[in-house]
């Protein structure tokens, strides 16, 4: 298992949240919505713990979004 590149995860997330709200989301993950973004676009990689959460709440292994096999 490997890790996949920024703009990958970032098309991940972007895709994972379709229609939802921005602000609905990264309220909801305790994040700011502008870091929500800078994860879309593939700026930057969550950290650990972050990672786990947007994978709780999409209600997907942490693997499945972050990681290739």
């Amino acid at each position: 298992m490997t890790k996949i590149n920024r703009k990958e995860i970032g098309e991940r997330l972007r895709n994972l949240r379709g229609d939802k709200d921005a602000k609905i989301v990264a309220d909801s993950l305790g994040i700011s919505k502008s870091a929500l973004f800078m994860y879309e676009r593939g700026k930057r990689i969550p950290r650990d713990q972050i990672k786990v959460r947007i994978a709780h709440y999409y209600g997907l292994p942490v693997q499945d979004i972050f990681y290739t096999d």
